[in-house]
């Protein structure tokens, strides 16, 4: 599987499934710069909103797909579980310079961060002391709808943080103490360069709406793709009789919580390709920290003469 090659090997993965087109667009642009050699460890289906979950005690599958220009295949777990097998060496024969998660439909900024499969197919080489980026496109965002060539462009914005990274890597100068998600704009012809921004407090506020069959919820979901950002509070009552009954529940947007400038979603509206330095666990805000060390000591106090 292995080429001779001399150029550094970038191993991708997503969690929107291996036929997503933002992958899709990914591989072609590497393949094409002719810089690197391409590996593609990326789930079979859908794995979007999984975060870090990983396969444990159950076998897994690994399929070949023929991708040109890279080596590829399709898993049957995680993107966690992806990183970690396309890492092993179990899969490929190297383990790779870099590896790449994305290019996601739909920005991952703020607290979106936990939920995101993407991101954490980047966390998880990350976790094993490979550079990694996971990437994402605004494709909801503002500017109209999207196409399928918006990936193309928003992969070309991309290759030169890239090639830049792994040129540091070639250096021995690319920091290892954390990992960069990066979100593109939807206007990403008219992007305005790259900025490095901090994670924010954006987030879908979720809620469940009871539904009376599964076509019902499908066709909810559907509705709540075309239209991810609602303004108004969808109101829904509660169960009645609970007898001998099976119900079932969609997830349903109740609002987007959007923070005050200066962080990566507010950077991303701006127009910026957003590039946030992220760690394993982030720290508690400042404030947070100054009162609990404040507060625990207290704590401990009460305890000792409660024991007495």
């Amino acid at each position: 599987m292995e080429s001779n090659s001399d150029r550094p090997t970038v191993m991708v993965t997503n969690d929107d499934g291996i036929d997503a087109p933002g992958l899709q667009a990914l591989v072609r642009a590497l393949v094409s710069s002719d810089q690197f050699q391409v590996f593609v460890s990326a789930p079979e289906r859908e794995q979007s909103a999984v975060s870090h979950s990983s396969t444990v005690l159950t076998v897994m599958h690994a399929k070949p797909v023929e991708i040109d220009g890279a080596i590829a295949f399709a898993v049957s777990g995680t993107p966690a579980d992806c990183t970690s097998l396309g890492i092993s060496k179990a899969l490929f024969t190297s383990v790779p310079d870099l590896v790449i998660s994305g290019i996601n439909k739909g920005s991952n900024c703020g607290y979106h961060i936990i939920y995101s499969g993407t991101v954490a197919g980047a966390r998880e080489a990350f976790l094993h002391n490979i550079p990694a980026v996971s990437l994402s496109y605004d494709w909801y965002g503002r500017g109209g709808r999207r196409s399928a060539d918006d990936y193309e462009l928003a992969a070309e914005a991309c290759l030169p943080i890239i090639s830049g990274i792994l040129a540091e890597i070639r250096k021995n100068t690319y920091p290892r103490n954390s990992f960069l998600n990066i979100n593109v704009p939807a206007d990403v012809v008219n992007h305005k360069g790259y900025r490095l921004t901090k994670p924010g407090n954006s987030m879908n506020k979720l809620g469940w709406k009871q539904v009376t069959s599964q076509a019902q919820g499908e066709e909810m979901i559907s509705a709540m793709v075309l239209a991810p950002r609602p303004s108004s509070i969808l109101e829904s009552g509660a169960v009645g009789d609970t007898k001998n009954k099976n119900f079932m529940f969609i997830r349903k947007l109740l609002e987007f919580q959007v923070e005050d400038g200066g962080t990566d979603y507010s950077s991303l509206l701006e127009g910026y390709i957003s590039v946030s330095p992220l760690a394993a666990m982030s720290p508690a805000e400042e404030d947070s920290h100054s009162y609990f060390a404040l507060w625990l000591p207290l704590l401990n106090q009460c305890f000792s003469s409660s024991t007495i």
